[in-house]
């Protein structure tokens, strides 16, 4: 007796299948995949990442190696833990792994992963990056940013004199002046918290730009099941995609205003018009038809949120640890204020003009960027091609991480690699520009932070003008090794909780009130 036609088709295809996965299954290359822990079913080896992924994937490759393959759910992985290894991916074989892995944040929160940290390899990233490196970070456009970042830094030494002698909550000040500089930059004013024209209120409260910054942050240090399991995406099992979607609305109605303020000036002086900001200058070239790749307007608000939050927060995050190595270490605090003392005198405030001759401050800033990186594993690149290394295959579509956070740590590479040492780098020919691989706090190659320079004379001028403005110290009944130095992962590694310290005025109080 004949089997029904329809049960005869499904045998035959099946029978397809299983021969076309034998025949493919012997041409499939054979990968000599670098060594790691042995993943489960479904979840690989997630189950041995934890809440801080730069320490897990350390403990790890204390086992297995600088060179470590891990499964993460159905994505494979591996993590890079030496100098040797970032040269690898981020120089040599730098053009092989400078994709990105497509996880929900990108996008859900990076305006169809059209920002310049989630956008993949080509045309559009290449044009992106270079309007920002004409208009935003060139030395000549950062050079007359300065009179902006004086103003804010300034500003914040103000508010810090109001509260001296009280315990204040230093990240509060910082972040308002990261991004009161960074909003100056790319929106030609700052939106938040100020009072619109004809003393309408603000587009935003402080508040609430910084409820939409932390959630932000959170979550692009979230681990979204989906990313990595994606047959359960559409689950949203830890709702972090609904969270995206409400936070995209929000700074879609926000960027939204600022565009449409920006687009008003332009009809209103017609041929006269002048662009004074990044804004201008993305919307004028979103209206060029000669462009090799045409820019839409949520392309626009994609790279203006990465410029507003790249700029603001990462800056804050080391500034903050700054200060905390340096009250917990009184003899570096010390030298660093008779360096300020013996070059800027008592007298005035620290200016841009001076940091060159402040070597000590500089080697601080860099201490603090060897321990404390604000992208501790940089952000994950994906293999474009298959690669080799050291004798190991790296499969395409593999994501690649680079835990700067031990480079930096290395007891090969660093004396002492735990403590606070500035004076490791007096003298030292080591860079953070991306060429020297012990110290990466900006990446390098082709998916390096475009910023760097601005990211530099801010967090130097405000440690500086923190350092010789204010005497400081924890708030009564807290010893120094009592002060938790833990991080938490986010976007940008901040402290777990908020530095708290009491400050006391150094120099004459109406120093600090010059415009």
């Amino acid at each position: 007796m004949a089997l029904p036609i329809t049960w005869a088709a499904f045998i035959v295809l099946l029978t397809a299948v299983f021969l076309k996965a034998i025949v493919t299954r012997g041409r499939r290359r054979t990968y000599n995949l670098p060594p790691g822990p042995k993943p489960w079913p479904i979840i690989g080896n997630l189950n041995l990442i934890g809440e801080l992924p730069h320490r897990s994937m350390h403990e790890l490759s204390k086992r297995y190696g600088p060179l470590m393959q891990l499964r993460l759910g159905s994505l494979p992985a591996v993590v890079g833990s030496s100098v040797d290894m970032a040269r690898f991916f981020l120089k040599t074989s730098d053009a092989a792994f400078a994709d990105r892995p497509r996880f929900a944040i990108g996008k859900y929160g990076a305006f169809d992963a059209s920002d310049i940290m989630w956008c993949q390899y080509g045309p559009y990233l290449r044009e992106a990056r270079r309007i920002c490196a004409a208009e935003l970070f060139s030395a000549k456009r950062l050079q007359t940013f300065e009179l902006i970042r004086g103003e804010e830094v300034r500003g914040m030494l103000r508010g810090l004199l109001e509260a001296s002698g009280c315990a204040v909550r230093l990240r509060d000040y910082v972040q308002n002046m990261t991004l009161g500089v960074i909003s100056r930059m790319v929106l030609g004013r700052k939106y938040i918290g100020q009072e619109e024209e004809g003393g309408s209120p603000p587009v935003l409260t402080p508040a609430e730009f910084r409820e939409m910054v932390e959630e932000f942050l959170a979550l692009h240090g979230a681990s979204n099941i989906g990313d990595f399991i994606p047959w359960l995406d559409w689950l949203d099992l830890q709702g972090y995609v609904r969270r995206m979607k409400r936070m995209n609305r929000k700074f879609h109605q926000f960027l939204d205003r600022v565009l449409d303020e920006h687009d008003r000036r332009r009809r209103l002086e017609g041929e006269g018009f002048v662009a004074r900001d990044l804004v201008d200058v993305l919307l004028q070239q979103a209206d060029d038809p000669n462009l090799e790749v045409q820019l839409t307007r949520d392309n626009v608000k994609a790279i203006v949120q990465d410029a507003l939050l790249g700029g603001s927060d990462t800056a804050a995050a080391t500034i903050e640890w700054a200060m905390s190595e340096l009250i917990r270490n009184p003899k570096v605090l010390g030298k660093a204020a008779e360096e300020l003392d013996c070059v800027v005198g008592r007298e005035r405030l620290v200016t841009e003009g001076d940091l060159p001759a402040l070597p000590y401050i500089e080697a601080i800033l860099k201490e603090t960027f060897r321990l404390h990186p604000v992208a501790p594993t940089l952000v994950p690149h994906l293999a474009r091609e298959d690669a080799s290394v050291d004798g190991f295959d790296i499969p395409a579509g593999t994501a690649v991480f680079v835990n700067v956070w031990w480079i930096g740590r290395d007891p090969a590479l660093w004396d002492a690699p735990e403590e606070f040492r500035p004076e490791r780098f007096v003298g030292s020919k080591i860079d953070v520009k991306g060429q020297d691989f012990e110290l990466l706090p900006f990446g390098s190659g082709r998916r390096m932070c475009p910023g760097v320079g601005h990211g530099m004379k801010v967090t130097l001028l405000s440690i500086a003008n923190l350092l010789h403005g204010f005497e400081w110290r924890l708030p009564d009944g807290i010893k120094v090794e009592e002060l938790s130095m833990e991080e938490i992962f986010l976007l940008a590694m901040p402290r777990k909780d908020p530095l708290e310290a009491v400050v006391e005025p150094r120099l004459q109080s109406h120093l600090y009130m010059c415009a």
